[in-house]
């Protein structure tokens, strides 16, 4: 296998390792938010994201794998810039703690977080994804899923999911911690 074929199979593995880990949390965190009586918001379109990251996921293989494979001359500035997003991610997931969650889920009466990096940013791990849902095709040269997914990413961010979680923590945190 070439040093490509090889760097294709491993993120690959890292980031479906990555994302099932996540999930797994997610649930946990979910079951520890609903005994805290939360409320969820917006789960008529938590599937478009589903589809949306599965896509991008095999998009990025199979398009990676079908033009070659091989890195850009690029890549490892696009691969840092996924560990920067992995990063941030991270840093917003540890600031939110049990109340991380890929679900809209808001416990009525709990103040915002507004530690870590949610002392810069509203949606840090909205940004994270992002920079992600670009860097890791493009370290293979897969910019037609990189496009496809960001522009998809970026509607369903600003026109449903970040305004259904600002009415969600309007409605029911009443300050910032």
């Amino acid at each position: 296998m070439t040093p490509a074929a090889v760097m294709l199979v491993a993120l690959s593995v890292a980031v479906v390792v990555q994302r099932l880990a996540e999930l797994r949390l997610a649930t946990r965190n979910a079951r520890w938010a609903r005994a805290e009586g939360a409320v969820e918001h917006g789960a008529g379109h938590y599937p478009a994201f589903v589809v949306l990251h599965t896509a991008w996921l095999a998009g990025w293989i199979a398009e990676g794998w079908t033009r070659g494979p091989s890195l850009t001359p690029a890549w490892p500035l696009w691969l840092a810039g996924f560990v920067f997003a992995e990063g941030l991610r991270y840093w917003a997931i540890a600031a939110l703690g049990r109340r991380w969650n890929t679900r809209i889920l808001v416990i009525p009466g709990r103040p915002l977080v507004s530690s870590g990096p949610y002392r810069l940013l509203s949606h840090p791990n909205y940004v994270a994804v992002a920079i992600e849902l670009v860097s890791v095709p493009m370290v293979f040269g897969a910019w037609l899923t990189a496009a496809i997914a960001t522009m998809a990413n970026a509607a369903l961010l600003l026109f449903v999911r970040i305004p259904a979680e600002e009415r969600a923590l309007r409605a029911s945190a009443p300050s910032r911690t």
